[in-house]
């Protein structure tokens, strides 16, 4: 296997390469290093890391003609500033055409595209069905979503991931790091009612490992299918880190670019791929509040504007 994986520095990327990197002969990554970092890709003999933008078409095509994947990865994404509608459009629908279109031209055997579960936008069915229609109605979810039907439009034989909130090494994004790091600090915390599933990223990279030797397309819901409470999430970092008793500075509603709940229903993954989540919530956290605390954390992003007391 000759990979590609674009946005490889950032968490799902570089757990992949560290899962993968044994069994592929080469492999090349791309990284603008927006969200992701240098430090996350520990160096590998058979590792070429480039640093550069999927914007640009004529890097992207001289990469793909140089070093002839079998398999690619998308993963790059923009996200960071809700309001850079601009940005978001230019990576992620942009940067995936030139993606696409340097695949096809170079004959890639299998395409992954991860894609957010926000394209379902405000949902009609809870759990989500894989074939609920997309109706995304922010920055990132537009792109995103718009940037997959490149991908469906293409000749590749492709797969696109509809990811729950993947946990693992280097998440830098969403409730758990945010209130490890205010916790730590000791700076207030403020909940939304929202509910959201989140994923082992075990489990996560044992789906990687059916979906890259698999055949045919299709689009799969990455979950484990239960949904949990951000107050929830809240007091299994609170407890953690030995706070006993400690309540939210504030519980505010959604807002008006958040969705209540995202909650994706597994069951056609499972039916297709034969794949199931195993690691239940509260470890999943666990694990990953282990890991920050052997390891740190620094920057904590988001794809939503800040909600405030």
């Amino acid at each position: 296997m000759r990979l590609l994986i674009t946005g490889g520095a950032g968490s799902l990327g570089s757990n992949l390469i560290e899962h993968l990197g044994g069994r592929c002969e080469a492999i090349l990554v791309i990284d603008n290093y927006a969200t992701g970092k240098p430090q996350a890709l520990l160096p590998r003999d058979n590792m070429t890391v480039i640093e550069g933008t999927i914007e640009d078409s004529s890097l992207v095509n001289r990469l793909f003609e140089k070093f002839n994947p079998t398999h690619v990865v998308h993963s790059a994404a923009s996200y960071k500033n809700p309001n850079d509608w601009v940005r978001d459009a230019s990576v992620n629908m942009i940067g995936t055409i030139n993606v696409v279109r340097a695949s096809e031209r170079t004959g890639v055997r299998r395409f992954v595209n991860f894609q957010t579960a926000l394209c379902f936008g405000r949902p009609l069915a809870v759990p989500i069905p894989a074939d609920h229609p997309t109706r995304p109605f922010t920055s990132y979810g537009v792109s995103k979503t718009a940037g997959e039907a490149v991908v469906q439009a293409s000749k590749l034989d492709w797969v696109s991931l509809r990811i729950a909130n993947v946990t693992g090494p280097r998440l830098a994004i969403g409730p758990i790091p945010a209130f490890y790091k205010r916790l730590k600090a000791g700076e207030p915390c403020v909940v939304s009612t929202t509910i959201r599933d989140f994923l082992d990223m075990s489990d996560f990279l044992a789906l990687m490992d059916l979906v890259l030797i698999a055949n045919g397309r299709g689009t799969y819901n990455v979950s484990t299918g239960d949904g949990h409470t951000i107050h929830e999430v809240f007091k299994v970092v609170a407890h953690h880190l030995g706070i006993e008793g400690l309540s939210p500075a504030a519980i505010n509603p959604p807002g008006d670019d958040d969705v209540a709940v995202v909650v994706l229903d597994p069951s056609e993954t499972t039916r297709e791929l034969g794949w199931t989540a195993k690691v239940g919530f509260e470890e999943t956290v666990r694990r990953m509040l282990r890991w920050y605390d052997m390891h740190g954390i620094t920057d904590v992003y988001s794809h939503l504007n800040a909600i405030k007391p």
